[in-house]
């Protein structure tokens, strides 16, 4: 438990001191929390020990075996309460640090380090097994513009419900994750390029549908999309770079569509082992 604890102890002093979560919302409130945490428990121990000390004083002479034992049996337990209770919070507490360090909070969805982890694992497993994932980069369109006339807080809201859009497209498997700012980035694990396109498509023109946030007057939203599928024999960023390259071309053919990435040639030793 001591050594549970101490590494926990670690795991939130490594967070607070890690520059990437300075202006994070839970920074601030698990600094207070633990600050808060140290000096209950520094306050505990005191008091336990002063008032161990006056009690012994006042009964030791007069205590039998019998009454040691049950004082030291309460305290015991009182002890045990406590440390449960401890125990819980800071379990608690771990919990919504690795939510925090996983997700972006305005969105809910996965955040850039989670969808970097997630493409090097996926890319590993295709290798392997010779299986073909797709990659979808998506940009709102004219997010600026939204910004600059409903202001920065009507564009949070309709982030919000685009990535609501595009989570309820997508299978239990798949990963909808923000890339930042107003560019998301999706993984569709084994499913080849005119499989992901229709996903895509559909995902698109449920966002296209989206109705304006409460109290905002009507505001047409749309999505430009990239996508490229695994190549065997290149890197997750070669994936990335493909359909950021295709992300480009969907801009460049007037926004609200999808671009596929065409795919790359055969290396002449992939190219024997397809044949």
């Amino acid at each position: 438990m001591i050594r549970e604890r101490r590494h926990l102890d670690d795991l939130i002093e490594d967070l607070l001191r890690d520059p990437q979560y300075a202006g994070h919302p839970l920074r601030s409130a698990l600094s207070q929390l633990w600050e808060q945490s140290r000096t209950q428990l520094d306050r505990l121990e005191r008091l336990t020990h002063i008032s161990d000390g006056f009690q012994r004083m006042a009964l030791d002479q007069k205590s039998s075996l019998e009454d040691r034992y049950n004082r030291q049996l309460r305290k015991l337990e009182r002890a045990a309460r406590i440390s449960d209770r401890y125990q819980d919070m800071m379990r608690d507490l771990n919990v919504a640090l690795r939510e925090a360090s996983t997700h972006d909070h305005l969105t809910g969805l996965a955040n850039r380090r989670m969808l970097v982890e997630r493409l090097k694992a996926e890319t590993q497993r295709a290798e392997r097994q010779g299986h073909r994932y797709s990659l979808a980069m998506l940009d709102v369109d004219h997010f600026k513009q939204v910004n600059d006339v409903y202001g920065h807080d009507a564009g949070d809201r309709v982030l919000v419900e685009v990535a609501k859009a595009m989570q309820a497209g997508l299978r239990e498997y798949d990963l909808c994750g923000r890339w930042g700012g107003e560019e998301f980035v999706i993984l569709l694990p084994q499913t080849p390029s005119p499989d992901a396109l229709s996903v895509l498509e559909r995902i698109g023109l449920s966002i296209r549908n989206l109705r304006a946030p409460d109290g905002l007057p009507r505001i047409s939203v749309t999505v430009s999309i990239g996508i490229a599928t695994y190549q065997p024999g290149e890197t997750f960023s070669d994936t990335i770079t493909r359909a950021d390259e295709a992300l480009l071309a969907a801009k460049r053919a007037g926004r609200d569509c999808c671009q596929l990435a065409p795919d790359l040639p055969l290396a002449p030793s992939a190219a024997g082992r397809a044949i």
